[in-house]
């Protein structure tokens, strides 16, 4: 994923308790209505759709090794590349908002994708591996073990997009590695 520019943008910081709230901040979360958009963080949870169609394809590869092409074939996309190839009907709404996100929100929930990320692409490497072993137990066992973890950052994710502002530390990324 690309980093986007991490830079508080005027309307990206929650006001102080008792200053008055943004207008132009308040006005974009008017426009979310209808759509999966929180009106709290601006980010959609559609997004996440394209990290579970890489997880679903990896949890069929340890039944169907012939399925690792495929998971090899998945790109990540940044959160407005994702919509900008999206059919989503409020893609360009949601590409809209996107430098607006609070940076509260918008740090921690790129940073859970890029943890995300590096665990796909690690499994990746590791399924293929074990494919290139010929050794389907391993190729199962490297599967089994990162999908608990990214199944996890998923969850984080969702958790930020629903207005938890606290991305994982490294101490609890290693943690969740490990089980």
């Amino acid at each position: 994923m690309a980093t986007q520019d991490l830079a508080p943008h005027p309307s990206t910081e929650a006001p102080a308790a008792d200053a008055p709230a943004d207008p132009v901040l308040a006005a974009l979360r008017a426009r979310v209505h209808g759509t999966n958009i929180s009106e709290t963080t601006l980010l959609a949870t559609d997004y996440l759709n394209h990290f579970n169609e890489i997880i679903m394809l990896l949890e069929m590869v340890p039944d169907m090794p012939e399925m690792l092409d495929e998971a090899k074939a998945w790109e990540p996309k940044d959160y407005v590349e994702h919509f900008a190839s999206s059919s989503c009907p409020f893609r360009d709404l949601a590409i809209e908002l996107y430098p607006h996100v609070p940076t509260r929100y918008k740090e921690p929930f790129e940073t859970t994708i890029l943890q995300l990320q590096a665990v796909i692409d690690g499994t990746l490497r590791h399924a293929e591996t074990a494919r290139s072993r010929d050794d389907a137990r391993l190729l199962r066992q490297k599967i089994t073990i990162a999908l608990d973890p990214m199944h996890r950052l998923v969850d984080v994710a969702a958790s930020i997009i629903h207005g938890a502002d606290k991305a994982l530390s490294q101490d609890e990324i290693d943690t969740v590695l490990e089980t």
